[in-house]
């Protein structure tokens, strides 16, 4: 493993680093989306309960009951690439933050990023933690943030990472979560004045705008039940409510109103396009997100039908494309909302394809125009006149790094 990452770090390095190069699609502005990158297995130490797969069989037959689990049978099989980590003396799942690092800056040297959009998530398992377990946040900052994405930049004229928090960066403590909020401000290679805020590209005034929130905070201040299916993937009614420490919930005036700023930001900009991003999915089909993601329509579908043009989201690990069709806001126009998910930044999960047949059965002004699940990837976008383009890569299980195009998508404008 010592020699792959060794490998993976020169053609990172290597590509980092290489001059523009000829892009093969004409777009007017062009971005890129990644979410949930921040996984790296020696950070991630095994509960006291948790079993470690000291045998690879032990890994794969776990893999494989979890994929039964989602899929009824295990037909199509994919498990999460291994490596065996020295620190908790077992088989781990693998990461995949430098293979999506490598596809998408290649992605983005071919078809043009003038910027690009980390989704929350920036750090597993806990965020920054101010060096309560025993770890320097210079390091963790350095490994998950600076060494995959510092230098991205180059080759991509103005580019620059709009960055958000999501919920394991808020695991420790808000002092934690603004010790990574203070490193992204101060890093040239990444944007985030703030937990939520607005944004206008460089040169891009009167074309593009994007409105960045803070999921995690909403969900603290809102009622959200925990998710349960049952074996044949049918939720469960009536299950408890999540609980948030207090240090999550808005704690003035500003953060209490981010809905009601949302919708004031987006009704009062003078961008053609308008482009929302959070963290946590509207719609998804991973099986275990489906309540935050109820509760968060009823809080951001009014302002997002009224007045945007997509919405793009991480938190599921996997990569999706959606439209709602807003017939739950009354008088919304313009038609369908996008809805992309991006959240195979550097972690695997299966779809649950049981439970993804009956949200589509249950929810008629949803439709799903594609979902894979078992995979790394990302999200590249391309707007063209009246157009934006979706397109979403896959990056193969042999940590590569090549991108593979799995779906592409167009959908028209449609804020006023």
């Amino acid at each position: 493993m010592m020699r792959l990452a060794t490998t993976l770090l020169s053609a990172l390095a290597l590509t980092l680093s290489s001059p523009g190069v000829a892009q093969d699609d004409d777009y007017d502005i062009s971005f890129v989306a990644l979410g949930d990158t921040g996984y790296i297995p020696a950070y991630d130490t095994p509960d006291a309960d948790d079993p470690i797969h000291r045998e690879l069989g032990d890994y794969l037959a776990m893999e494989a009951e979890d994929w039964r689990e989602h899929n009824g049978d295990l037909t199509g099989f994919r498990p999460t690439p291994w490596t065996f980590e020295t620190a908790s003396g077992g088989f781990m799942a693998a990461s995949g933050m430098y293979p999506v690092a490598m596809a998408a800056k290649e992605v983005c040297l071919r078809k043009g990023c003038d910027f690009g959009a980390l989704l929350g998530d920036n750090i597993y398992p806990d965020g920054a933690t101010l060096g309560a377990d025993g770890i320097s946040d210079a390091r963790r900052f350095r490994e998950m943030l600076d060494q995959p994405f510092g230098r991205f930049a180059s080759g991509l004229p103005g580019f620059t990472f709009y960055a958000m928090m999501g919920n394991h960066d808020w695991h420790i403590s808000r002092e934690a979560t603004d010790a990574q909020l203070d490193y992204l401000r101060r890093h040239p290679a990444f944007t985030m004045p703030d937990l939520f805020y607005r944004a206008v590209p460089k040169g891009m005034e009167g074309q593009l705008e994007i409105f960045v929130i803070d999921t995690e905070m909403l969900l603290a201040g809102t009622e959200v039940h925990e998710d349960q299916l049952d074996s044949a993937g049918n939720e469960i009614a009536g299950t408890p409510l999540e609980e948030w420490p207090d240090f999550v919930r808005a704690s003035n005036d500003r953060e209490r109103r981010m809905v009601e700023w949302l919708s004031e930001a987006l009704a009062s900009s003078n961008a053609k396009w308008k482009i929302v991003m959070g963290h946590h999915a509207l719609w998804s089909s991973g099986g275990s997100k489906y309540e935050k993601a109820r509760s968060l329509r009823r809080l951001l579908l009014d302002p997002i039908c009224r007045y945007a043009d997509a919405y793009v989201a991480g938190d599921d690990h996997l990569i999706e494309a959606y439209t709602d069709d807003c017939s739950a806001v009354p008088g919304a126009k313009g038609g369908p909302v996008p809805m992309i998910v991006s959240g195979a930044g550097s972690k695997y999960r299966p779809q649950h394809t049981m439970f993804a047949r009956r949200q589509i059965a249950a929810n008629p002004q949803m439709t799903k125009l594609f979902s894979r699940g078992s995979t790394w990837g990302f999200a590249h976008f391309g707007i063209r006149g009246d157009t934006l383009e979706a397109t979403l890569y896959s990056t193969p299980a042999d940590q590569s790094g090549r991108p593979v195009e799995e779906a592409r998508f167009t959908f028209p404008h449609r804020s006023r």
